[in-house]
């Protein structure tokens, strides 16, 4: 990494740190929609509720710093209860998961993780630099759940039918695109795509999907192989939705519980526009 990257980091970590302390609730300071019954709870509320889940999505908006302090609170206050958790992580190819491990197990210097997080994902390492810190000073495991995005990429302009055999062997067993239309709609609601269609709109429904089977492939792995563990998946808000990640898990293991945890977006994320069938929980703002 070079001395104008690190100055790049530099700049940015000052910006976010500024925004991330201006006007973030405390947990004790939230409040939180509970979809089933339309009922305002606490945030507290909401952990006693989760803590006898098996998986608990909570999405984000990438780039937005609160989605992350919320993230975070929510790791810290079901660890504090149960100490048996899991963090699945969007922003990590599951190929990376040794350096991702030696991270968590601190025997990779900071230096060395940024380059490895820069390599995996194009959004600022100070948006999820508090959750990695504690994940790892916590020795929380962490799992990579993404696939490379050379493939997603190249779905997304030509479609699935333009993988190579080489490139298809290097997905789960049994992973496909076929999209119908209920995904369709999923798709532009979840990403607010009201006026899309067409081939291109096809292929970027088939990288969605390819990118939820995947995911929901390496959870399933992991709570397999650590089924006392509450796993906590980080994902972008589109993934997180029960039509994403969670219904590809829910489809190959139906006894697992789970719940989706969304920050409230005015107009795109709230009372109005979500439902049960979408999440369980809209933390407000």
């Amino acid at each position: 990494m070079s001395f104008l990257d690190w100055l790049k980091i530099l700049a940015v970590t000052v910006l976010l740190q500024f925004f991330c302390n201006a006007d973030v609730f405390s947990s004790e300071q939230r409040s939180v929609l509970r979809l089933r019954d339309d009922r305002v709870i606490s945030f507290a509320g909401m952990i006693q509720e989760l803590k006898n889940t098996d998986i608990v999505f909570i999405g984000e908006t990438h780039n937005v710093p609160s989605h992350h302090v919320l993230q975070l609170q929510i790791i810290q206050e079901l660890y504090k209860l149960e100490n048996s958790v899991s963090v699945g992580l969007e922003m990590f190819w599951a190929d990376s998961q040794g350096d991702l491990s030696r991270w968590m197990a601190g025997t990779m210097p900071l230096g060395d993780f940024l380059e490895v997080y820069y390599e995996n994902w194009r959004f600022p390492w100070p948006l999820y630099r508090d959750i990695m810190l504690y994940i790892r000073d916590n020795r929380i495991p962490a799992v990579g759940l993404n696939v490379h995005p050379a493939i997603t990429k190249k779905i997304s302009r030509y479609g699935f039918s333009s993988l190579t055999e080489e490139e298809i062997r290097k997905l789960p067993p049994e992973t496909g695109c076929v999209v119908n239309k209920a995904y369709m709609n999923f798709i532009r609601r979840a990403y607010a795509m009201h006026q899309h269609q067409g081939t291109q709109f096809l292929y970027f429904c088939q990288a969605q999907l390819l990118w939820d089977q995947v995911m929901a492939y390496n959870i399933m792995k992991h709570i397999q192989n650590n089924p006392k563990n509450i796993m906590i998946v980080l994902a972008g808000n589109g993934h997180a939705w029960k039509n994403g990640i969670p219904a590809h898990v829910k489809a190959d293991l139906p006894e697992t519980s789970m719940k989706v945890v969304l920050p409230e977006i005015p107009g795109h994320i709230d009372s109005k526009t979500i439902t049960e069938n979408d999440a369980d929980y809209i933390v407000l703002q």
